[in-house]
């Protein structure tokens, strides 16, 4: 199957991924209340949320070399082993320093599964085809953070959390197995034959200097780093202003259903605007919208503002992953897709403590003014990424060789 072929595969690493992700965005919680109940304080929850950003950091690059001059797929069951025995094996943990290694564990797992599924949509989408087919994928992504939460909600309660938790866990573990039958031969051997050989290795300095490269791993960072602090603070400014935690829930649903509804009808916005104008419009929104989080309204006006929010939210991570992607040097797209994860990662070790200390010095809507400042750096950014795809003429379809415009030109 060459790139742009039959889309079958998609639809089952979309399935995959969906489970994959609703795994860890169930037991992440869950693993925060198990600490809690084995005795843990704060700032121990907080290390042990910070090892499972901070362990994939060092596998990022290499993995992503290992699959510019190899195949993705293996990356996706090797993903799925790891958060499901990180997830199981958190669950089972009697110590903290245990709850933490798996936790790494966890995330290693995640950060596999999505350095292999990404370089698949990049190496099996043709190029005209990779933000749609992005976008399609980050779906995947969506619907996991959208299950999971409430999945984890609904099993963890009761006096007895300790044993709830770990529940929430072992189920957890139990659901990311489930990706394994989508997997079967999920990558095609023309897409596989078609890497480079392992002796050429761009640098990573090259990489980082390309065009494109830069812009498209600070969107990614800005946009997952509101995405987090959002789902981690809204509930404590629904504290100040006497919103219930039910509310705050369905809230935050509502800002991920946002985000699903923005992927689906990406193509057509991509279409009437174009890549480089809907990351900067997008960008620009999301900032006067997180900003306006910060100010007192009413329930009704918070949740518009988070609606609106969470559909400019959807266009940052499948437009940034095709603008690495396209900016990237040949025989690199793996290893820059490795790199704006490390970038995602970085953000949400940063992001959060610098949060944390923003709204102990100036409150808690704070945060929300300071990711306001972010996106709209971000905005700026966006101006560097490129126009359209390579390969992709101005009205949307694959470029062509020039024996074919000769042909087209002479009637042929």
């Amino acid at each position: 199957m060459a790139p742009g072929g039959n889309r079958g595969w998609l639809l089952r690493l979309v399935i995959a991924f969906s489970f994959a992700q609703g795994a860890v965005s169930m037991a992440r919680p869950a693993v925060s209340y198990r600490a809690l109940a084995l005795g843990a304080d704060e700032r121990a929850v907080g290390v042990i949320a910070g090892v499972y950003a901070l362990l994939p950091l060092f596998a990022a690059v290499p993995l992503g070399r290992r699959t510019d001059h190899g195949r993705c797929a293996p990356l996706l069951p090797a993903g799925v082993v790891l958060i499901s025995g990180g997830c199981a094996l958190s669950g089972l943990a009697g110590s903290l320093g245990a709850m933490a290694v798996w936790s790494g564990v966890m995330g290693l797992g995640h950060l596999c599964f999505v350095i292999g599924a990404q370089s698949l949509v990049a190496r099996q989408s043709a190029p005209h085809e990779q933000d749609r087919n992005f976008g399609h994928f980050t779906i995947g992504a969506s619907l996991g953070q959208l299950v999971g939460p409430i999945a984890a909600g609904a099993l963890i309660g009761g006096a007895d959390r300790a044993h709830s938790s770990a529940l929430a866990l072992l189920v957890a573990g139990a659901g990311c197995a489930v990706a394994f039958s989508s997997l079967w031969r999920i990558e095609s051997r023309t897409a596989a034959g078609s890497r480079k050989a392992p002796g050429d290795r761009v640098p990573v300095r090259r990489i980082l200097r390309a065009r494109g490269v830069p812009a498209g791993i600070f969107v990614s960072l800005s946009v997952l780093s509101a995405t987090d602090i959002l789902t981690a603070y809204l509930p404590v400014v629904g504290e100040h202003r006497g919103i219930a935690p039910s509310v705050i829930g369905v809230l935050l649903s509502l800002r991920a259903a946002a985000t699903i509804a923005c992927r689906l009808v990406l193509t057509p916005l991509l279409r009437l605007l174009g890549r480089t104008a809907l990351l900067t419009v997008t960008c620009l929104l999301g900032a006067v919208l997180c900003a306006g989080i910060a100010l007192p309204v009413p329930v009704w006006a918070l949740a518009a503002m988070l609606t609106a929010l969470g559909f400019c939210l959807g266009v940052g991570q499948p437009l940034s992953m095709t603008t690495v992607v396209q900016a990237a040097p040949d025989g690199a797209r793996s290893t820059a897709l490795a790199l704006r994860l490390t970038g995602n990662r970085l953000g949400q070790v940063a992001a959060p403590a610098s949060a944390g200390l923003v709204a102990g010095v100036a409150g808690v809507a704070a945060p929300f003014v300071m990711l306001g400042a972010l996106l709209l750096v971000s905005a700026g950014t966006a101006l560097r990424s490129p126009a359209r795809p390579s390969g992709e003429t101005e009205d949307g379809g694959p470029r062509q060789g020039p024996e074919a415009v000769l042909r087209r030109k002479s009637g042929i």
